[in-house]
């Protein structure tokens, strides 16, 4: 592969003007319509842009789907599918971008949005790129925004891969470094956890109640001794566990009904998740069933359990693997394979037939106030987008 140089000062813009788009998960319309909208001004024919109705499936109601993108191509090569998410974290609606040194950050108290317009702006410099050369003998290429990325991979899971058709090799832009190629990622499930006691008087009556915040303290306190929160490790298996979420309670003088809990546990063990989800309902099953009234009247637990996202592993020579290595290597960057401890998109995309290696562009603290995107890695990755999407030859 030799390098391709892009328009560096209009890759930068581009980016400038998404991440300063409001577009939290199921409110992502406005980016996709200023993407679809940068691409016809380009020159890309609108039948060939798409939405795949993924909001009309997913948990939460969005004003739009996946945005599906079809680049015109009749070569015989394999068929290349870009992809990144449209959606940001709550702490970053509002970004106001502002550049400084070889750094963008957010004035004020929001986050930078970089997770994941980065991604998008990185894959539509190289579309852009690819749609100036004027060629229509180029490789097929397909490319996917998804939508409700940040709230559990929701644009992902429910994608029409019917309307992606069949892809040879893929690449997800997302969070991280330039040089980190994630192969694979770690399956994850998640649980909703109703606790109903008895009410009573917690000064006149106490012993009539039976409190539901006193079953979700044994059974928290319990998983925590046996060691099945946090990081976990049992018998050569790994994993992790947290309550993340509990909310209960009106008042002190009220022994408390109802308590409720979200809790989640990932490994890149299938078995070994489940068996961790299955301790987990144990622990609150019993809690529920030892605190009693002074009628010998228990507790109820009500479990609901879904899994997020299965774990996934690329094989060694993969050719999304060894394709995405060796444009990093043709932009001077030394390429370092890793499994992430997170979902990706590209675990639904394994899910659907869509082998998928997800790489970086730059984006640093993610989540927080103090993201940041660093510019030159961002370029990198316009750069290893557009060379997996266009010729690396002046024929």
């Amino acid at each position: 592969m030799k390098e391709i140089v892009v328009n560096e000062d209009e890759a930068l813009a581009r980016y400038l003007e998404l991440t300063a788009i409001k577009g939290g998960s199921g409110h992502e319309r406005d980016v996709a319509d200023r993407i679809a909208e940068a691409l016809i001004q380009a020159g890309l024919d609108e039948s060939a842009i798409q939405f795949d109705g993924a909001e009309t499936r997913t948990r939460m109601p969005g004003n739009c789907g996946n945005l599906i993108v079809h680049l015109p191509g009749s070569g015989k090569g394999p068929r290349t599918m870009l992809s990144a998410h449209m959606d940001t974290v709550p702490i970053c609606l509002g970004s106001d971008p502002v550049v400084e040194g070889d750094r963008v950050h957010s004035r004020g108290g929001t986050g930078l949005g970089a997770d994941d317009r980065a991604g998008c702006a990185a894959i539509l410099t190289a579309a852009i790129e690819r749609l100036r050369l004027g060629r229509s003998d180029l490789d097929p290429a397909v490319i996917a925004f998804f939508i409700q990325e940040e709230i559990g991979l929701e644009g992902a899971r429910h994608l029409d891969a019917s309307m992606v058709g069949p892809v040879d090799r893929a690449f997800n832009f997302d969070g991280g470094a330039i040089e980190k190629v994630t192969i694979g990622a770690i399956g994850g499930e998640r649980m909703e956890i109703s606790l109903t006691g008895i009410p009573a008087h917690a000064g006149a009556a106490p012993e009539q109640g039976a409190s539901a915040i006193v079953m979700a303290a044994k059974a928290i306190a319990d998983l925590e001794s046996d060691g099945w929160l946090g990081r976990i490790e049992k018998e050569g298996r790994s994993g992790t566990a947290n309550v993340g979420v509990i909310q209960g309670g009106d008042a002190t003088n009220v022994v408390t009904p109802l308590v409720t809990l979200r809790a989640e546990a990932r490994s890149h063990d299938p078995e070994f998740r489940s068996q961790i989800v299955a301790q987990i309902r144990a622990a609150f099953e019993a809690a529920a069933d030892s605190v009693t009234n002074v009628a010998g009247l228990c507790g109820k637990c009500d479990f609901e359990s879904r899994v997020d996202y299965e774990a996934f592993c690329l094989d060694d020579n993969d050719p999304s693997v060894e394709t995405l290595e060796q444009a990093l290597q043709a932009i001077g960057r030394e390429p370092y394979r890793q499994v992430a401890g997170g979902g990706l998109d590209a675990n639904w995309l394994k899910e659907h037939g869509i082998h998928a290696v997800t790489v970086g562009c730059g984006q640093e603290n993610i989540h927080t106030a103090d993201e940041q995107l660093n510019i030159p890695d961002y370029l990198a990755a316009c750069r290893v987008a557009t060379l997996l999407i266009c010729p690396s030859d002046d024929s």
